[in-house]
């Protein structure tokens, strides 16, 4: 399946840039493409770069955490929903705990360390997949769950909106939480219907009834206060979190009597190889993704959907938001590039540029996802993958638009 999409992103491409040229004498539009697939090539080396750092540094605390048995400890609180979830990862499996920390990193918010703590519960269960090459039930749950990973303090959009002078640049806190939520219950239904996996038990009833508590607290302790406020507020539980999880992870490790510095070491060296290995999957994706922005095709099914809008007569005032949901699973850059055009071209306060930051904390980057997860463990066949994220998303971006109708409209 990802052969044929990878493939047609090309095709497409190709036809777009073909109509440009042919129709509207847009006589450079090759050469764009062209300049394009080096660019994508030169920011393929330097996100993979970027990464090592990161990368050495969460993987060398983690091997400590590991070795010392911390991470067993951490992972027992999840452990029986990760068994129904997941029934193939068997219990106390090093996978329960690095899933159990990219998953509260993503939470919280913190990017620094979800993702090398995601690549490390991806290689902890590439240990159990019985195809290397091709993704299992449990590691396509898990990448659902990143593509549309709930996040309570998307506090990078409330400081956009507030530096763009918004009245009340936090008024989005609630829709975007819906809309995330509303995506990450349906990625887990797509992959549930998918795998077979039976969602009326009690203990997923019990965590999810949990975790909707704790989240509903967490809201309305922080919605009433000012963006600025916020900010400092998600900036110190962040910065807190993780100093405290590194003194964690080497305090314990030292009570164990793990020699923390060599650990470290040990663990930190995975980082670079892993890094470097996701270079070709990042290449092959961000090429294909860098055509399709260049090549007008976004805007031409951007011209289609609006059109299909006033056939049927309904209320138009969301078309301008849409670049941001049509670009945010390709590029996240992308996304945000949008999100800031509309916020300028419509006033930050406005209902396409509300919409638009909604759409923007709705979900993730799917595409990159998928090719940084699944590229760390060489993985080239994605089954079903795709279509429960993709569809994730659609439920993330219809629900931005129906809360954006109902907070705003």
């Amino acid at each position: 399946m990802l052969s044929r999409l990878w493939f047609s992103f090309f095709v497409l491409a190709f036809i777009s840039a073909a109509y440009q040229w042919l129709v509207n004498g847009q006589a450079d539009i090759f050469a764009i493409l062209i300049q394009s697939t080096f660019d994508m090539a030169k920011l393929s080396v330097d996100i993979a770069i970027g990464l090592i750092g990161v990368l050495c540094l969460w993987l060398g605390f983690f091997n400590i955490a590991e070795k010392a048995g911390l991470i067993s400890v951490l992972s027992r609180r999840l452990e029986p929903l990760f068994m129904v979830l997941m029934p193939e990862i068997p219990r106390n499996h090093p996978a329960h705990g690095s899933i159990t920390m990219n998953i509260a990193a993503n939470i919280l918010g913190l990017d620094n360390a979800a993702t090398p703590m995601g690549l490390k519960a991806m290689q902890d269960l590439q240990t159990l997949n019985p195809k290397s090459d091709t993704a299992s039930n449990a590691q396509i749950l898990f990448l659902v769950l990143n593509s549309s990973s709930v996040t309570v303090l998307p506090v990078t959009i409330f400081m956009y909106r507030a530096q763009q002078g918004s009245m009340d640049a936090t008024a989005v806190f609630i829709p975007i939480l819906l809309s995330t939520c509303a995506s990450t219950l349906t990625g887990i239904m797509a992959v549930a219907y998918t795998q077979k996996i039976n969602l009326f038990n009690k203990t997923i009833a019990l965590y999810f009834g949990g975790f909707a508590i704790l989240l509903a607290a967490l809201a309305s302790l922080l919605i009433s206060q000012p963006a600025q406020a916020l900010a400092e507020t998600s900036s110190l539980v962040g910065n807190l979190t993780l100093m405290s999880i590194i003194m964690l992870f080497l305090v314990y490790g030292v009570h164990k009597n793990v020699d923390v510095y060599d650990t470290f070491i040990d663990g930190a060296q995975q980082g670079f190889s892993i890094a470097i290995k996701l270079i070709p999957y990042l290449l092959a994706m961000l090429v294909a993704i860098g055509l399709m922005r260049q090549s007008g095709f976004l805007d031409g099914v951007l011209s289609l959907i609006k059109s299909m809008v006033l056939w049927f007569g309904w209320n138009t005032d969301f078309i301008q938001a849409l670049p941001t949901a049509l670009m945010k699973p390709l590029s996240g850059s992308g996304a945000r590039a949008m999100m800031l055009e509309t916020m300028n071209t419509y006033g930050v306060d406005s209902f396409p540029a509300t919409l638009s930051a909604i759409m923007q904390g709705s979900t993730e980057t799917t595409f990159y996802v998928l090719a940084v997860y699944f590229g760390s463990v060489g993985i080239k066949h994605v089954r079903h993958a795709i279509g429960c994220a993709l569809l994730a998303d659609f439920a993330g971006i219809s629900v931005s638009i129906t809360t954006a109708y109902w907070f705003f409209h």
